[in-house]
């Protein structure tokens, strides 16, 4: 009940520190300062407790003790191998005038100096390769804080005051994530279509997670793969469903360096050691990443941008994630060179998920070339149809596929879940129950009645290779039948109410006068003409 109480806790902190910026620029901007500056406190204030840790064995009371007992091992003759030690534990140090404590106190005084927060954000970025960059979208000194230099630092100085009230020295890694989590869920949905490039809804990861991760629950050493990674949330699922989550290996590509910014923070905030974290800010069809050491993965999942543009160059086909097929996704629709990469470097025995638009599953020309090849493979394990109007950034109906790399059968799984769905004010929803519903007729594999369809090689070679669910999966409801005579004589009973109210009407109109002949002409054609 406790852990429940401080995510609340943090979740209404971080809404209050939005409030401080709500007015000045729209929330895609101040997301970066909100969650850039509770990330800096989560290392400032992870960092005071690890140093109290080291050198009395125990958590502070709190961090302003934590932080006098800093200052003074700084003193003394072995400050140095202190220093060297959290180095090696924390991959940063930061110096006692530039923790969060120390700027929070500043901000009560009315002495907070956003030149240290700038420098602080520098020093944190070149301590190590995995911190470089990463508060690049923390314009401090942005006219978008106000107008002036005083104006500018006393937003900022606001905004520290306020986190400042985030109790992460009692909150645990997935409380604080969790937070995060729902503000980056919640910015989503404020930013609309722009939050397509950072945030796949809860419980679509849920199932694409659930299905990737089915019978790799205790593996240790899990890796898992997302090479469009958007802020995260679809890598650190595999966290919530896995029974030795410490073990488990991140591997992420982002092209937006702002999302891959949010993506590297949302798996420290969620408790992620930097050495399991293997995340890159680069183009996924472009060049081919990881391409050493690692480069098939137990779990691949992903929600790439739906029929992006891409260049499709004719040197693609001596490329190995796509020389097989012969043909390359056409340079307007990119989805099934995303799906490519993807199973590439999936593992012989791992399971890939992908979220796409239904148009993959029947267009044709290349696509149904590559279509019909990984069928006749026997990589295409599952279609499952998804409710429209579940993503921030589109209304459109998608389907999950679901992809085994080596597997005996040729056999597809249709599961139509186009109506598991609760309608919402934006977005519609699909609850924990719709979830289950999915994840149980996938893991029974059997053919359900308006739900699902176990489909023979056979059955797809008859329609062409054509994977369009409707065709498997028949869920039309046929309307009740009309009673005609039931309704004639509706029909006649309101024909008789409607004639009685016009009676009426028409009586009242010949009682009204005027002394305007114009308006008593008027009101007489229309006597007249009801009458007539």
């Amino acid at each position: 009940m406790a852990d429940i109480e401080n995510s609340k806790d943090l979740t209404s902190v971080l809404w209050s520190g939005a409030d401080v910026l709500r007015s000045k620029m729209d929330a895609n901007e101040y997301k970066n300062y909100l969650l850039g500056i509770v990330f800096y406190k989560y290392l400032s204030d992870s960092f005071l407790i690890k140093v109290y840790d080291l050198l009395y064995d125990e958590k502070p009371e709190t961090l302003r003790a934590a932080l006098d007992a800093y200052r003074e091992a700084l003193e003394d003759e072995s400050a140095e191998e202190l220093k060297e030690q959290l180095e090696e534990e924390c991959h940063y140090v930061i110096e006692p005038e530039l923790t969060y404590t120390y700027f929070a106190e500043a901000a009560k005084n009315n002495s907070f100096n956003r030149e240290q927060l700038q420098k602080a954000f520098n020093n944190i970025e070149q301590s190590d390769p995995i911190f470089a960059d990463l508060f690049a979208d923390l314009d401090l000194y942005s006219n978008r804080l106000g107008t002036g230099d005083q104006k500018q630092s006393d937003t900022v100085a606001s905004l520290i005051k306020v986190i400042d009230t985030a109790d992460l020295l009692n909150s645990d890694a997935e409380i604080l994530g969790n937070a995060y989590e729902a503000m980056i869920g919640w910015f989503a949905s404020e930013t609309g279509k722009k939050a397509g490039e950072f945030y796949t809804p809860q419980a679509v990861s849920k199932i694409l997670t659930k299905i990737a991760i089915a019978g790799q629950e205790d593996k240790k050493g899990l890796s898992v793969y997302d090479p469009c990674m958007g802020s995260g949330s679809l890598l650190l699922n595999a966290k919530k469903y896995s029974g030795v989550p410490e073990y488990i290996k991140y591997y992420g590509q982002e092209l937006n360096t702002s999302t891959y910014n949010l993506a590297r923070m949302n798996m420290f905030l969620h408790g992620v050691k930097a050495e399991n974290q293997n995340l890159r800010n680069g183009d996924t069809l472009d060049a081919d990443w990881p391409t050493d050491e690692d480069t098939d993965f137990n779990m691949v999942l992903m929600n790439p941008p739906y029929s992006a543009k891409w260049s499709a160059s004719f040197g693609f086909l001596q490329d190995e994630r796509f020389s097989d097929y012969g043909v390359l996704a056409p340079k307007s629709k990119a989805d099934y060179a995303f799906l490519l990469h993807g199973l590439y470097h999936l593992k012989n025995n791992g399971t890939m998920a992908i979220v796409l638009p239904h148009g993959v599953l029947f267009r044709g020309a290349a696509e149904g070339k590559i279509r019909e090849k990984l069928l006749r493979s026997g990589n295409i394990y599952a279609v499952i149809g998804l409710p429209a109007n579940l993503f921030y950034n589109t209304s459109i109906p998608t389907c999950i596929i679901v992809l085994k790399k080596h597997r005996d059968g040729r056999d597809v799984l249709f599961i139509d879940a186009s109506k598991k769905f609760n309608k919402g004010k934006k977005q519609n929803e699909m609850t924990d129950e719709h979830i289950e519903e999915v994840l149980d007729l996938y893991t029974k594999r059997e053919t359900v009645e308006k739900e699902s369809y176990l489909a023979t090689f056979e059955d797809i070679e008859k329609n062409d290779f054509n994977l369009n669910i409707p065709r498997y999966v028949d869920n039309f409801e046929k309307e009740e039948e009309v009673d005609l005579n039931a309704l004639l004589v509706d029909m006649k009973k309101t024909d008789e109410e409607l004639g009685q109210v016009q009676g009426e009407f028409l009586s009242l109109l010949k009682d009204l006068t005027s002394s305007d002949a114009s308006v008593m002409a008027s009101l007489n054609d229309l006597i007249g003409k009801m009458e007539g």
